[in-house]
């Protein structure tokens, strides 16, 4: 994709050393997380279930569980979403920020109409009349695929594939910088989802949007990210180019998924698995968080947390790994 260059470009998000605790919990669920996204950029946040990836989408419009204690940065467009007041926080919410989550159905009243839901935040926030923020959704609607007249129509009367439309619609409402994808796709059949991820990128080109797109499909990550951050039980374990990461992987998780993603032209047999699971919350974790489950593991990995370095010859592509030139078609470690 033709992104703008992450480096090069503001970052319209630049999370930096987020520590998240929870009460009852020995560790962080969210320990140490650094990630960006460059304006009109695509990015692609994977792992499996409790990974952190939703808790640190969410921190993006400080949408965090009560009685969270958090530590670090999480900035948009430069500003410190988690410091800012109820009156700046409103308003990143209606306008600068957006969300597109994963069930659309569970978002929308049944019993209202789809343009009441449309043009609902932006009218309240009292920056747009209610008959401009009509012939905004309409023309939002017609972006997405959808004709004007579903303003009037009811949830109920559309399909599951319509209404994620709707809901990328109501998301662009406000003209937001960021777009955050919450598993957009999950519960879509395959035609509509490669619909959704299609329009997803015109819109990005079309209105120069930074995009974070939450997901554990690897392959969908590989075709619309520019960058992709893997994490594992709440820490990055690589991230970098989506092509130089899926090409090569340098963390030995990132591999393990790989491997046990489905393939069509793979001979038949039983499908690979990662063995065990990730460690429980309610332990202290001193060492590397995939070192039970991982083939390279050393007494080292289980004693000390690894720092997160680059790949040789790329400042671009970082893993957290003491083993990382062990991994199969990797350089040998230096």
């Amino acid at each position: 994709m033709n992104a703008a260059d992450p480096i090069a470009s503001t970052h319209i998000l630049d999370i930096q050393g987020l520590r998240i605790r929870l009460p009852g919990t020995a560790r962080p669920v969210l320990d140490g997380v650094d990630l960006h996204v460059a304006a009109g950029e695509t990015v692609a946040l994977v792992g499996e279930s409790g990974s952190g990836k939703t808790l640190t989408s969410r921190s993006a419009l400080n949408l965090l569980p009560p009685g969270a204690t958090v530590e670090g940065a999480v900035r948009v467009g430069g500003q410190d979403v988690l410091t800012m007041d109820a009156d700046r926080l409103r308003a990143l919410r209606t306008g600068t920020v957006a969300m597109i989550f994963q069930d659309p159905r569970g978002a929308l009243n049944p019993l209202r109409r789809i343009g009441d839901f449309l043009i609902e935040s932006v009218t309240l926030a009292g920056s747009t009349s209610r008959p401009d923020a009509t012939a905004r959704a309409a023309e939002l609607l017609e972006a997405v695929g959808l004709d004007a007249a579903a303003l009037h129509q009811y949830p109920g009367q559309v399909s599951g594939g319509m209404l994620q439309r709707v809901m990328i619609a109501a998301a662009l409402m406000g003209d937001p910088a960021l777009l955050l994808a919450d598993e957009p796709t999950t519960a879509l059949d395959v035609t509509t989802q490669a619909e959704v991820i299609a329009l997803l990128a015109a819109l990005r080109e079309r209105f120069g949007t930074g995009l974070l797109f939450v997901t554990h499909d690897l392959d969908l990550a590989a075709v619309i990210s520019d960058r992709v951050y893997v994490m594992y039980a709440g820490r990055i374990a690589e991230s970098g180019p989506a092509h130089a990461l899926f090409a090569q992987p340098r963390h030995p998780y990132t591999a393990a998924l790989l491997a046990s993603t489905p393939r069509l032209e793979a001979p038949a047999g039983r499908l690979a698995a990662i063995d065990g699971r990730p460690p429980d919350l309610r332990q202290e974790l001193p060492g590397c968080p995939f070192a039970d489950r991982c083939p390279l593991a050393t007494d080292i990995c289980h004693q000390q947390a690894p720092e997160p370095l680059p790949a040789p010859g790329r400042t671009d592509h970082r893993a957290a790994c003491h083993h990382t030139g062990r991994l199969e078609g990797s350089p040998a470690d230096a």
